[in-house]
């Protein structure tokens, strides 16, 4: 049997652009529920309360979780030039288009194979 641990993912919305996403292991799990679990919980409670800074909080608290995820499972991005210098997964997430975030981000949440509820947690 042979097994590699990444992925590659075409963008569909930026042809010529690929995604390099780490697969999911045992370990990789572990290490995700550890990075999440406390912004996840902080999240939650600022979910549930009323108030206006509340509900903004936790709208900051998922932008957060999100580019955790894609640091996280984003192991390359290939095809794309941020400011004249080859993307990478920390440059697409400070710098790059807003758009290819949120699709190399898909790519990896549907890695992780967690529905969205479970994801949220």
């Amino acid at each position: 049997m042979t097994y590699e641990s990444v992925k590659d993912v075409d963008s569909k919305i930026a042809p010529g652009v690929r995604f390099r996403i780490a697969r999911m292991s045992f370990a990789r799990r572990v290490e995700l529920m550890r990075q999440i679990r406390e912004l996840a919980r902080r999240m939650e409670f600022l979910e549930a309360g009323r108030e206006p800074g509340e509900k903004m909080d936790s709208t900051l608290v998922q932008v957060e979780v999100n580019r955790l995820y894609l640091m996280w499972g984003l192991v390359e991005v290939a095809g794309l030039e941020v400011d004249g210098a080859a993307a990478t997964p920390a440059a697409l997430a400070e710098s790059g288009p807003e758009d290819l975030f949120r699709e190399a981000l898909a790519a990896v949440k549907a890695e992780t194979g967690l529905s969205g509820a479970e994801r949220k947690n």
